[in-house]
């Protein structure tokens, strides 16, 4: 006997005895944060500025009329002097900046990302229990590298994308897009338990929360 038909023939023996007809899998469960009334959209944007706040990024509440002086004002503070911007972000949101932008269209090499300070983007959703902005490469967000390889992220996020918990929000995202969840700042602590920020990411984070 192999070892495979070894292992398989404990698994039968071991499972020999159950029902045929699995037993109804209760699906009752929490599907908003806890204590947040579903609905309750302050609450969940006030959850969601104090949890991304806790991983160590920069959370700023401001009206939309104001993005441009807010984007600029956020650059600044992070000594970016190049920033790029995907395809379909609001060029208003850039206009107030004496920086240099820099637009993904056609696309920069890896080694003009590098040489590029910050990255300006849009979202699609974000999670408060968890402070999860999410990405899916859509209009103003842009592929992938863009939110990986700059030092500095500038992310705007509409209270409206704001849901209290995953289940809130999953059911808006397309699972055949390239979905990234983005909690904080990129950090690492797997090295002697030491936290190293800009592992696999940028290590400066400003959210921008807008109405």
């Amino acid at each position: 006997m192999s070892a495979r038909e070894a292992i398989l023939g404990r698994i039968r023996a071991a499972v020999a005895d159950l029902p045929d007809d699995p037993a109804e899998v209760p699906r009752a469960y929490l599907r908003g944060a806890p204590g947040i009334t579903p609905g309750d959209r302050d609450a969940a944007v006030e959850l969601f500025v104090t949890r991304v706040t806790e991983y160590g990024a920069t959370v700023r509440r401001v009206p939309e009329a104001d993005l441009p002086a807010a984007v600029a004002a956020a650059l600044d503070e992070r000594g970016a002097r190049t920033a790029v911007v995907p395809d379909g972000l609001d060029p208003a949101w850039t206009a107030a900046w004496n920086g240099q932008v820099r637009r993904d269209v056609p696309a920069l090499s890896t080694a003009q990302l590098d040489a590029t300070d910050a990255v300006v983007s849009a979202c699609a959703a974000a999670v408060a229990d968890s402070g999860t902005i999410v990405l899916d490469a859509g209009p103003g967000q842009g592929r992938r590298a863009l939110s990986l390889v700059p030092d500095v992220h500038v992310c705007v996020v509409r209270e409206e994308q704001i849901g209290s918990a995953l289940p809130e929000v999953i059911g808006r995202l397309d699972p055949r897009r390239p979905i990234t969840w983005i909690s904080g700042p990129s950090a690492t602590a797997d090295i002697e338990m030491i936290r190293v920020q800009g592992v696999h990411g940028p290590r400066k984070l400003t959210v921008l929360v807008t109405h």
